[in-house]
């Protein structure tokens, strides 16, 4: 007799066609453009971003410097193009070393179980009282700055929230049919886990992700305001609101509320793709 297993479907759930709402194709299209402006800003930025000319300081838009200059004559534009990458390379980091490391964190408590389970789990509550910004500062004033340092900080932060989520999905995955049905016909619980529970469990981690992906990119940025996150000559939307205070004081304030619009429009933008992404997800799942 043949048995037939079944499981439901995973990826599949975000590849089915259904109306998007206007604003998800928005906040789509919005993230769509800041990651190929950073991908090929180096082509698209017109001035090398750090090269200073005091004669156009705080020049005004149009002209030679279409955005305008900051204090030091630095091309807006250019800065802000260069600077994509920095502002979305750091979240990106925090978002896969907390995904990855929370994953299989929450796995392995969520399928052993006992004193496993408890000792992961109390682990990541220790975690949940020390604040992102006050481990990323700590951590920080050791090892001096740049951008390695807040990544490993933010992504410890981030990592017991991935951790709980994918326990409580696993363990509710523990409990369908198909798992015991590999659990009868000798498949080991490693290929069980990543083979059939990882790909059904992957749509929900995956809007997570997005999600923490866009306040890992206002936590970094904040730092970088603090004068905490990359080197000062290093282009970056957070670095850039901080040099740009002097402008305001001078009525030029392009060069400091411009990155400010890109870093909450993007923000705004990578939560909405992500809650969406978990909204359908969640009707779909029986």
């Amino acid at each position: 007799m043949t048995v037939t297993l079944t499981r439901r479907p995973g990826l599949d759930k975000l590849r089915s066609a259904s109306a998007r709402s206007p604003l998800h194709a928005l906040c789509l299209g919005v993230v769509a453009l800041v990651v190929l402006a950073a991908l090929f800003a180096p082509w698209l930025a017109p001035y090398d971003p750090n090269e200073a000319d005091l004669g156009d300081a705080l020049a005004g838009t149009g002209g030679d410097h279409l955005l305008g200059a900051d204090t030091a004559g630095r091309d807006t534009l250019s800065r802000l193009l260069v600077g994509a990458r920095a502002s979305l390379l750091g979240p990106l980091g925090v978002v896969v070393f907390s995904t990855v490391v929370g994953v299989a964190v929450g796995m392995a408590a969520a399928w052993r179980g006992g004193r496993l389970d408890s000792v992961l789990s109390r682990s990541t509550e220790l975690v949940f009282a020390f604040p992102g910004l006050l481990l990323a500062i700590l951590i920080i004033s050791v090892y001096g700055e740049g951008l390695l340092a807040p990544v490993i900080a933010l992504a410890v932060a981030y990592l017991p929230y991935v951790s709980r989520l994918t326990r409580s999905l696993v363990l509710a995955e523990r409990m369908r049919p198909y798992v015991s049905a590999y659990q009868v016909q000798g498949h080991a619980p490693l290929s069980i886990c990543v083979r059939h529970i990882l790909p059904n469990i992957a749509p929900v981690v995956l809007a997570q992700a997005t999600i923490n992906f866009g306040y890992a990119l206002m936590d970094l940025a904040g730092l970088s305001f603090l004068g905490l996150g990359v080197p000062p000559l290093t282009p970056d939307w957070g670095r850039m609101v901080f040099d740009g205070q002097t402008a305001i004081q001078h009525g030029y304030p392009l060069s400091a509320v411009l990155p400010c619009v890109l870093i909450v429009l993007t923000v705004v933008a990578f939560n909405v793709v992500g809650e969406h992404w978990a909204d359908r997800v969640a009707r779909r799942t029986p």
